[in-house]
């Protein structure tokens, strides 16, 4: 089924591919960036279990877990950037948005105190990626303390994607079942990232109401 797919694996084209795409998801986050990974994965799984031994696919399945991580990292930093230089306009525009001024809120609290656990979790999440980046840069945070979580949120992104392809295909076969459960489980990777990422806010809520009775 992936024989098409497996062959343009082994050419430079799909790493580019996978690469544009995840360097754009945090703009278009509309953009099937997760999907083309896994799907690229299991395909590279179906070449090693084909005509070519799985060492042979390994480099492969590298190369497409650097190119997913190293994209993922450029533009966090792209956008961290531009929202670093926005000015007044983007300050009122986050400043209109409960959901950013939140997580500028709770960005900086946290990497303030060196623990920047929100932005890996926030990779995993629907815009997570966008809004956090979105959110350092405008509340002018270090590079040094942004840089180091956001490439650590790509490689554990990139890792969990390829794996997913990777053993999905090796488990289940080359076929639209193994790439439909690895789908699953990123959609809900994603979903509990989601759930992760609003939780503080409720627990932080709960407790000042309850300081205030």
């Amino acid at each position: 089924m992936l024989e098409n797919l497996g062959s343009l694996t082994s050419s430079p084209w799909i790493y580019a591919v996978v690469a544009l795409s995840v360097l754009f998801d945090i703009v278009l986050p509309v953009l099937p960036s997760g999907v083309l990974v896994i799907t690229a994965a299991t395909a590279a799984a179906a070449a090693g279990t084909g005509a070519q031994s799985v060492p042979h696919a390994v480099p492969d399945i590298l190369l497409l877990l650097l190119c997913a991580a190293t994209a993922s990292v450029i533009g966090d930093l792209a956008v961290y950037r531009l929202a670093w230089r926005g000015g007044e306009r983007l300050d009122r525009a986050i400043a209109r948005s409960r959901r950013l001024t939140t997580a500028q809120e709770r960005l900086g609290t946290a990497l303030s105190r060196g623990g920047g656990t929100l932005v890996v979790i926030a990779r995993f999440a629907p815009a997570g990626r966008s809004i956090v980046s979105l959110a350092a840069g405008a509340a002018h945070r270090k590079v040094r303390e942004f840089l180091p979580w956001s490439a650590l949120a790509g490689v554990a992104w990139a890792g969990y994607s390829v794996a997913l392809g990777y053993f999905g295909a090796q488990w289940l076969g080359a076929t639209w079942l193994a790439t439909g459960v690895s789908l699953l489980a990123l959609f809900a990777a994603g979903a509990g990232a989601a759930f992760l990422v609003r939780r503080p806010r409720t627990a932080t809520a709960t407790a000042t109401v309850t300081a205030a009775s």
